[in-house]
Protein backbone atom coordinates (compact mmCIF):
# COMPACT_ATOMS: atom_id res chain seq x y z
CA UNK A 1 0.00 0.00 0.00
CA UNK A 2 1.02 3.61 -0.65
CA UNK A 3 1.99 5.71 2.36
CA UNK A 4 -0.40 8.43 3.32
CA UNK A 5 0.51 9.70 6.75
CA UNK A 6 3.18 12.54 7.18
CA UNK A 7 5.24 13.13 9.91
CA UNK A 8 3.04 15.32 12.41
CA UNK A 9 0.30 12.78 11.77
CA UNK A 10 2.61 10.20 13.00
CA UNK A 11 3.49 11.83 15.85
CA UNK A 12 0.06 13.38 16.77
CA UNK A 13 -1.68 10.09 16.72
CA UNK A 14 1.55 8.44 19.08
CA UNK A 15 0.81 10.95 21.44
CA UNK A 16 -2.84 10.55 21.98
CA UNK A 17 -1.95 6.83 22.11
CA UNK A 18 0.74 7.02 24.76
CA UNK A 19 -1.84 9.91 26.81
CA UNK A 20 -4.68 6.86 26.43
CA UNK A 21 -2.11 4.70 27.79
CA UNK A 22 -1.61 7.07 30.73
CA UNK A 23 -4.88 7.69 31.60
CA UNK A 24 -5.33 3.83 31.69
CA UNK A 25 -2.47 3.17 33.76
CA UNK A 26 -3.24 5.71 36.29
CA UNK A 27 -6.86 4.53 36.76
CA UNK A 28 -8.61 7.65 35.47
CA UNK A 29 -10.46 5.58 32.59
CA UNK A 30 -11.23 1.98 33.33
CA UNK A 31 -14.47 -0.32 32.25
CA UNK A 32 -15.91 0.30 28.47
CA UNK A 33 -14.72 3.43 28.57
CA UNK A 34 -10.87 1.78 28.57
CA UNK A 35 -11.52 -0.61 26.00
CA UNK A 36 -12.73 1.75 23.50
CA UNK A 37 -10.13 3.84 23.68
CA UNK A 38 -7.29 0.70 24.38
CA UNK A 39 -8.82 -0.12 21.26
CA UNK A 40 -8.23 3.52 19.12
CA UNK A 41 -4.81 3.84 20.82
CA UNK A 42 -3.77 0.39 19.25
CA UNK A 43 -5.34 1.85 16.01
CA UNK A 44 -3.31 4.89 16.31
CA UNK A 45 -0.27 2.59 16.76
CA UNK A 46 -0.47 0.40 14.15
CA UNK A 47 -1.08 2.61 11.59
CA UNK A 48 1.42 5.30 12.72
CA UNK A 49 3.95 2.58 12.53
CA UNK A 50 2.77 1.43 8.81
CA UNK A 51 2.31 4.94 7.56
CA UNK A 52 -0.92 3.84 5.92
CA UNK A 53 -4.32 5.14 7.30
CA UNK A 54 -7.42 3.26 6.13
CA UNK A 55 -9.63 6.11 5.95
CA UNK A 56 -7.53 8.55 4.21
CA UNK A 57 -7.50 5.97 1.81
CA UNK A 58 -11.01 6.21 1.45
CA UNK A 59 -11.60 9.75 1.65
CA UNK A 60 -8.79 10.53 -0.69
CA UNK A 61 -6.42 12.35 1.59
CA UNK A 62 -2.94 12.55 1.87
CA UNK A 63 -0.68 14.29 4.86
CA UNK A 64 2.53 12.30 3.67
CA UNK A 65 5.00 14.84 2.25
CA UNK A 66 6.37 14.66 -1.46
CA UNK A 67 9.29 13.78 -2.08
Amino acid sequence: MKKNMGLTDKIIRITIAAIIALMYFSNIISGTLALVLGAFAAIFLITSFVGVCPMYTLFGSNTCEKK
